[in-house]
C-alpha cells in the first residue's frame, strides 16, 4: 500500500490530512512534527510521497524540501499552505516540490492532488527502469542551413540525453552549449564559409555575409548532418556540414588562455572544456563528440 509521511506540528492539521489520505486515498499513513523529524523520517521509511505544512519550529518545510534535494531525494513532496506562507511555497516549488495545497482546500483537494502526483511519479519511476534497460539510441537529422533549426536540434539533444541518463540540469546545459557553438559552427564555417575573422571586427560583417549567403548558391542548398547515438557508456554526437572544408592545425589551441578573450574559437573550448573526446575528420567538415557517462 502507498506510504505517506505527514510532517505539521499542528495535531489538528496531521489529523485531518492523516483521516483524508486513509480513507479516501486507502493511503497507509506516518506523521513528524517538523522538518527535521520528517527529513529522518524519509531517509528511514522512503515513504512514497511527503505531505508537508510550510511553517514549523527546528526547521521549516522550505528547508526540508531544499536538503531533501540535496541528498538526492527524488520522492514527491506536496506542500500544504496556509494564508502567509505563499512566498515560500513558491520558492519550495522552485526548489524541487511537486505541487501544493492550501490548507482551507484539503477535503476537497488534497486526495485528486496526491493521486496525482503518485502517478506522474509512478511514471518517472517505470521511465527511469526502462532507460536503465536501454543498450542504444541512435537518431540521424538532415538540417537546414538556419539559425533556427540548429538552436531547435540543440534543445531536442540536450533533453533526449537528460531524459536517459537523467542528468543535472548543470550537466545538460553544459551538454546543450557544446551542442549549439558545434552547430553553428557547421553553419556559419562549414556551409557558409564565413570566416571567423569577421568576427573581431566592431561592425556586423559576420552575420550580414551570413545572412546574404543563406539564399546565394551553393551555401543555400547546403545542408547539416547529425548523427545522435547514446548508450548506458556514452554518447555521441556527429555533426557534419557539407562545406569545403578546413585545416584542422589552424584550430585556436584550447588549452591557451588567451584565447578564451577572443571572439572566434569559443567553440571550439567549450567542446573540449565539456566533453570528454573531440575529434575531426581529415577533411575538417565534421566533428565528433563523445561525453562519457561517469563524468555527467
Amino acid at each position: 500500500m502507498t506510504l505517506v509521511l505527514i510532517v505539521d506540528d499542528s495535531p489538528i492539521d496531521r489529523s485531518l490530512a492523516g483521516g483524508l489520505l486513509q480513507k479516501q486515498g486507502k493511503c497507509d499513513v506516518v506523521f513528524a512534527q517538523d522538518g527535521q523529524e520528517g527529513l529522518r523520517s524519509i531517509h528511514d521509511l522512503h515513504p512514497d510521497l511527503v505531505l508537508t505544512d510550510m511553517q514549523m519550529p527546528v526547521m521549516d518545510g522550505l528547508e526540508m524540501v531544499v536538503k531533501a534535494r540535496n541528498d538526492h531525494v527524488q520522492t514527491p513532496i506536496i506542500l500544504m499552505t496556509a494564508a502567509g506562507s505563499e512566498d515560500l511555497a513558491v520558492e519550495a516549488l522552485r526548489l524541487g516540490a511537486s505541487s501544493y495545497v492550501p490548507k482551507h482546500s484539503l477535503a476537497k483537494r488534497l486526495v485528486d492532488t496526491a493521486r496525482m502526483v503518485l502517478a506522474a511519479a509512478n511514471d518517472d519511476r517505470q521511465q527511469s527502469l526502462l532507460m536503465g534497460r536501454l543498450e542504444s539510441h541512435v537518431e540521424l537529422f538532415r538540417l537546414h542551413s538556419t539559425v533556427e533549426e540548429c538552436r531547435a536540434i540543440s534543445r531536442y539533444l540536450q533533453a533526449s540525453i537528460a531524459r536517459i541518463w537523467n542528468l543535472s540540469t548543470t550537466s545538460r546545459l553544459r551538454i546543450g552549449l557544446v551542442l549549439e557553438e558545434a552547430l553553428l559552427n557547421a553553419l556559419y564555417h562549414g556551409n557558409l564559409e564565413v570566416s571567423s575573422t569577421l568576427k573581431e571586427l566592431p561592425d556586423k560583417s559576420f552575420y550580414d555575409l551570413a545572412l546574404q549567403r543563406q539564399t546565394e548558391l551553393p551555401y543555400s542548398v547546403r545542408r547539416i548532418h547529425v548523427r545522435f547515438e547514446v548508450t548506458p557508456a556514452e554518447t555521441i554526437f556527429v555533426i557534419r556540414d557539407e562545406g569545403n572544408g578546413f585545416n584542422v592545425a589552424n584550430l585556436p589551441d584550447p588549452t591557451d588562455s588567451e584565447n578564451i578573450t577572443r571572439a572566434s574559437g569559443r567553440g571550439v573550448m567549450l567542446m573540449h572544456a565539456f566533453m570528454d573526446e573531440v575529434h575531426y575528420n581529415d577533411r575538417g567538415n565534421e566533428v565528433t563528440l563523445i561525453k562519457k557517462k561517469t563524468n555527467t
